[in-house]
């Protein structure tokens, strides 16, 4: 089997998620009759502090969801402009939400806090109205970086004095969680709504959770509904995700250890750039420009040692630990980038 780094969306159910779904009680959902996709959503709302929970089927509708009930036609988002939301969900805030993007750079996925408070639109018949702001915790492209919790604060803070929603992508929410050692109400206290995945490093099959007030759960219903995502005796996978809820959050703290491991071998090796100490959940990011190839090329190299792994950019490579990655794995993967980086350092010499 290969050493598979591209994402921790490659995880595979467990046996005791296979189990689960196999003699889940179920009925339809959309009628609200499946128990235990009722017990899913329940236990949910319960662990982020919410009120209430809607089952999804992916992370990108999850966010697409929350969108569409908090904002109107034209409105305003304000993003970081690497978010997950903005660069990879193939422009759902214009072509289903209608919405306008105000994106602001951050740095590790931080926008600053006066710039967001500056981009708030003030009422003006030319202008849009801002309806929305959108974190990011764990910021995927910012090799899993954790957004502080004064920072969520702050920005909160800020929210409420314009009464503008704060939506997170908390795809990698757990992961947030245990780098942080703090429960998550903790980080999902300074939102209105948050998106989870449970099938990234919690290891279920598929599906999302969107949770925030119960009205507006309600609402993120009907738009559920409308774009497809309204499904019938869903707790056959529901079933694997109360698993994912109740046993695999806190061996995320497994996969935080590896991708420190596998950064701080790779910081010992000529022609890798990596910032090891910078490592906080289980993604790393590091360039090979001095090996004077492509990322491409480096991920073809890679694959011959039975590694798999994603570019990043023209020079920048990913990886991401989850729950099959073992230490043995961490150590091949190192070894395969040092001969990879020695045979390319030898054939410049020549």
């Amino acid at each position: 089997m290969p050493i598979d780094l591209r994402s921790d969306t490659v995880t595979t159910p467990t046996e005791k998620m296979r189990d689960a779904m196999r003699d889940a009680v179920v009925g339809d959902d959309v009628y609200g009759e499946d128990p235990t996709i009722n017990r899913l959503e329940q236990l949910a709302a319960e662990i982020v502090g919410k009120e209430a929970a809607l089952f999804v089927t992916s992370g990108t509708q999850g966010n697409q969801v929350a969108v569409l009930s908090h904002t109107q036609r034209g409105d305003e988002v304000i993003l970081e402009e690497r978010s997950h939301i903005f660069y990879y969900e193939t422009a759902g805030l214009a072509t289903i939400a209608g919405v306008q993007t105000r994106t602001i750079k951050g740095i590790n996925g931080q926008m600053p806090v006066a710039e967001i408070a500056a981009a708030i639109r003030e009422e003006d018949v030319h202008c849009p109205k801002t309806g929305l702001i959108c974190l990011e915790n764990t910021h995927g492209d910012s090799a899993g970086s954790i957004l502080p919790l004064s920072y969520m604060e702050d920005v909160y803070q800020v929210s409420r004095q314009h009464q503008i929603p704060v939506h997170l992508d908390g795809a990698r929410l757990f992961n947030a969680a245990v780098g942080l050692g703090v429960d998550p109400k903790e980080i999902t206290k300074y939102t209105d709504t948050v998106q989870f995945c449970l099938s990234k490093g919690l290891s279920a099959p598929m599906g999302s959770i969107l949770a925030g007030p119960k009205e507006l759960i309600e609402r993120a219903r009907k738009w559920r509904k409308m774009l497809g995502g309204g499904t019938r005796q869903a707790g056959i996978i529901g079933a694997a995700g109360i698993v994912a809820l109740e046993e695999m959050i806190d061996r995320l703290q497994e996969d935080h250890t590896h991708a420190k491991a596998l950064a701080e071998g790779l910081a010992l090796i000529d022609g890798i750039d990596i910032d090891a100490e910078s490592v906080e959940t289980n993604m790393i990011m590091f360039s090979i420009g001095q090996l004077g190839m492509t990322a491409e090329e480096f991920v073809s190299r890679l694959n011959k040692f039975g590694v798999l792994a994603n570019p990043a950019g023209p020079n920048r490579i990913r990886f991401v630990t989850h729950r099959e990655i073992s230490m043995d794995d961490i150590d091949k993967t190192i070894e395969a980038v040092k001969n990879i980086s020695a045979s390319n350092i030898a054939k410049a010499k020549l």
